[in-house]
């Protein structure tokens, strides 16, 4: 049994039907690499045989009673595999875009709390023979750097890796018993009773915080970052609906770097610079860009040495001006540049650990009240957007993977939509290319199918 972190819970209870905390990631195999072929069988043993290194794909979530405490993980004894793992067939021609569909449907429904919490849609007839993956898994098991960890245990570095050493001092993985209502009342008491003082620390760590940034904001000599609540309104904000679209594309990652050398920026800056652009287009073809510049909220991974292998998350998140009042895509990108400079400032006076204070602080039935009241009344159109878009960008392996021997062609990553934001552009380095899953609320956003021609056409235009 292992209780979930602030950070983690925050994901669970701001869950809700129109806002499923999935994260996802839909791949492509080249099954021809595979010593032997591909068969759907081999590709099941495979996950069977990793399933001990897997702890969130074996684990269930178990929620106190009236939400006094935050939720608890623990063994589910009645894991099926095949509940969790599914072998299907893309229509026809079996494209990217019969792939983006498929992926658009999956990730529109919201995964089983009564079992663990991840799916796997094994996808043949791919066109040119490819095979597909759709694997999603909730947010409160794991973040981006979390989720690449965990592709390290299911994919190899090399097409017919050498089997592991079989030691009899290693059992095989057996479920630990359920623990009863009383157990988990217990362990909740226990807990419980430590809060108070936790909290007191957890409170006088916030406000001194705080007191840093005021002092900080005060001295600065650059713009600030925005605030909360600063970003203007538009079509892509507002109540989430439960359908999703899903885009794909991918860039060259030297043609990123070319860029980054010749500006003197980062990668993410780049990244950043063609989501604003793109962003901007399409709200120009659709009633146009606000006078006010369009606002990114940006995950940030605070993961240390000691965190590696360690599931959940290890989160801060930073506000970032992207500049789209700003005409010229090279004085853009430099804006951009000089605001995610200041934003970083600024998560550095803060510290790593505020944003999941913070959510460790909130106590779990306030949270599921806000989620609560986001799903039964339209209280953001009456706020200020917190963002008007999330983009959030992490490397993965520089090297090939492979999956049952097949070789990972193509990798794209995605993350939840919530809190009325209609867009979310995840990125994912692999090999020399760099992957992007664009989720979008097509209730909300018009014509999302554009939006990827309108990244590359971005990328472009920098270059």
């Amino acid at each position: 049994m292992q209780r979930l972190e602030g950070l983690d819970s925050s994901f669970v209870y701001l869950e809700n039907e129109a806002s499923p905390m999935q994260v996802a990631m839909t791949c492509v195999f080249d099954p021809s690499t595979a010593p032997g072929g591909y068969s759907f069988g081999k590709l099941r043993g495979l996950v069977e045989d990793r399933l001990p290194r897997l702890a969130p794909f074996r684990r269930r979530l178990v929620e106190m009673p009236g939400h006094i405490h935050r939720p608890v993980w623990v063994d589910d004894p009645h894991f099926d595999l095949d509940e969790h793992l599914h072998r299907e067939t893309l229509p026809a021609p079996g494209g990217q875009r019969e792939l983006a569909a498929f992926t658009s449907d999956v990730i529109s429904r919201p995964l089983d709390r009564a079992r663990p919490l991840w799916e796997m849609h094994v996808l043949e007839g791919l066109e040119d023979g490819m095979v597909g993956a759709v694997t999603k898994l909730h947010h409160a098991a794991i973040d981006g750097v979390s989720g690449a960890e965990l592709t390290a245990n299911l994919l190899d570095a090399e097409s017919e890796p050498e089997p592991e050493p079989v030691t009899e001092d290693e059992p095989p993985w057996e479920p630990d018993p359920v623990p009863s209502r009383l157990a988990l009342a217990r362990d909740a008491g226990r807990d419980l009773l430590r809060q108070p003082v936790a909290m007191a620390s957890g409170l006088a760590r916030t406000a001194a915080a705080g007191l840093r940034l005021l002092r900080h904001n005060r001295q600065a000599q650059t713009s600030r970052p925005p605030a909360p609540f600063d970003a203007p309104r538009t079509c892509c904000n507002g109540r989430l609906t439960r359908r999703r679209h899903v885009a794909f594309t991918q860039v060259a990652l030297d043609d990123v770097k070319e860029i980054k050398n010749a500006t003197g920026v980062t990668v993410n800056d780049v990244i950043l610079a063609l989501c604003a652009s793109a962003v901007r287009g399409h709200l120009d073809d659709h009633g146009g860009h606000p006078p006010q510049s369009l606002v990114a909220a940006v995950p940030v991974s605070v993961r240390t040495e000691d965190d590696r292998g360690a599931m959940g998350n290890r989160l801060s998140a930073m506000l970032v001006d992207l500049a789209t009042t700003v005409d010229d895509p090279v004085t853009r990108l430099q804006t951009i540049a000089a605001g995610t400079s200041a934003a970083k400032e600024q998560d550095r006076v803060l510290g790593p650990d505020t944003v999941s204070q913070l959510a460790g602080l909130t106590p779990p039935a306030v949270l599921a009240a806000i989620g609560g009241l986001e799903s039964r009344f339209d209280l953001l159109a009456r706020i200020p957007p917190v963002c008007n878009v999330v983009v959030s960008n992490f490397p993965g392996p520089s090297f090939p993977l492979y999956c049952a021997g097949a070789r990972m062609a193509a990798a794209y990553p995605m993350g939840p939509l919530a809190l009325g934001t209609g867009v979310n552009i995840t990125v994912q380095s692999y090999l020399d290319t760099l992957w992007f899953g664009i989720v979008t609320c097509p209730d909300m956003v018009p014509q999302p199918s554009a939006l990827p021609g309108r990244l590359t056409d971005a990328l472009g235009e920098l270059t």
